[in-house]
């Protein structure tokens, strides 16, 4: 009998000892599930702090870090805690005393409570977070298309230089404002995170705009040198004709020396060395065009067409004076009369404006027009006492004068009609 109740006794010790030890374990399950969702909830703030600091100012991202770095002090205390009440006893040791176990579950409870009360501060702590993150991640939205578009005009700009070199044209210059690019492109691709959203934004957009200067220049070179090829080839083409034209101006100067005095012609004399010059410095300068191209030296090779374009336009103008002034005299020999009257109509025009509603003219009008009158008068007669061999040329040079009178007091009245 005493041994069976011995057995009896000892069987209720066991019994108050596996129930302890399964409130110990109990407690300690929920306490590693606890610290298991605390670690996921400060993961979490640790995510939405590092969204803040990369969008937010300064100012704003280091109050959010502080306010996280304390709480992950607290986080850490707690787990510490936590950690020595679980390494403080085996609750796997069947045979673990009631007591011990009991100590145990009151442990474990107690580092459960710090736990939940810390991942209660994080969350706490997060929902503050909200308006900052909204703000923040509406801000990180732009980042990823803005870099998008940064590394979308790099290669742009890269195969417009691929192009510029497949013509056969050189692109060092390019290729180096290219390169200069390749560090930012580094501290696009190591993101917002590393050097915030608004210098990533500055930095995305300088990129493009750098990027894009390059391809635009790229793709303007090769039609650069397209026109210069064109404009060289016009040039060419306009010298020859020049000098086609050149071979007129002799026999134009012979006749204008055999029929007319010496002044009709003799300012026109320099014409053809003027001529036999222009096409040499014409040739020089193309030449030189050519030479700057081939080097790429566009503004030089721009300036040097300039420069034959404005030696052909005045030889140009040079040969057209000498035909145009034999064709001149050869009408007002035939006909003086004609310019006459083209002068006088125009006196008369203006005399007939200068009286229009008034009694007598402007002094202002009347004497130009009584000058002119004047001059007219003297030319004719000039003419008509000259003989075989009049300074026609002289004669055209003052009816020309008159009719410029003319016109002047035209306009002189009009404007102050107006």
């Amino acid at each position: 009998m005493r041994v069976a109740g011995g057995g009896g006794g000892r069987g209720g010790w066991w019994r108050r000892a596996d129930t302890q030890r399964a409130d110990a374990v109990a407690a300690r399950d929920a306490a590693q599930q606890t610290f298991y969702e605390l670690d996921t909830t400060q993961r979490e703030v640790e995510l939405a702090v590092e969204t803040v600091r990369a969008a937010e100012d300064d100012r704003t991202a280091r109050q959010a870090l502080a306010d996280f770095q304390q709480l992950s002090a607290r986080v850490n205390e707690v787990s510490v805690e936590y950690l020595a009440a679980l390494d403080a006893h085996d609750l796997d040791d069947q045979e673990l005393d009631a007591a011990t176990a009991g100590q145990a579950r009151r442990q474990l409870e107690q580092a459960k409570q710090k736990l939940t009360e810390v991942q209660s501060e994080l969350t706490g702590f997060l929902a503050r977070l909200q308006p900052l993150i909204q703000h923040a991640e509406a801000q990180l939205i732009r980042v990823t298309p803005a870099v998008e578009r940064a590394k979308q005009a790099l290669l742009g700009a890269t195969t417009a230089l691929e192009a510029v070199r497949t013509a056969g044209l050189k692109a060092d210059d390019l290729a180096a404002r290219l390169a200069e690019l390749a560090p930012e492109l580094t501290r696009l691709n190591e993101g917002a995170g590393r050097h915030g959203v608004a210098p990533t934004l500055q930095r995305a957009e300088d990129v493009a705009l750098r990027a894009g200067a390059i391809r635009t220049a790229a793709e303007q070179r090769p039609e650069k040198a397209r026109e210069i090829d064109r404009r060289v080839g016009s040039l060419r083409t306009r010298i020859q004709a020049l000098e086609t034209r050149s071979t007129s101006i002799e026999p134009a100067l012979s006749e204008l020396r055999r029929r007319f005095s010496l002044a009709c012609w003799q300012d026109l004399q320099h014409v053809p060395d003027q001529a036999a010059e222009a096409v040499r410095a014409a040739r020089a300068k193309l030449t030189e065009a050519v030479t700057a191209r081939d080097e790429q030296r566009w503004p030089d090779a721009t300036g040097a067409i300039g420069t034959v374009r404005a030696l052909l336009e005045s030889a140009d103008g040079a040969i057209a004076a000498v035909h145009g002034r034999l064709q001149q005299l050869n009408e007002v020999a035939h006909d003086p009369h004609k310019e006459i009257e083209r002068a006088r109509f125009a006196l008369r025009d203006a005399q007939r404006l200068a009286m229009s509603g008034r009694q007598s003219p402007d002094p202002r009008h009347a004497a130009p027009l009584d000058a002119a009158v004047a001059r007219l008068d003297r030319a004719v007669a000039a003419l008509e006492e000259a003989g075989r061999h009049p300074d026609y040329w002289h004669f055209l040079t003052e009816l020309t004068a008159v009719r410029e009178t003319a016109a002047e007091v035209v306009a002189l009245i009009r404007g102050s009609h107006a």
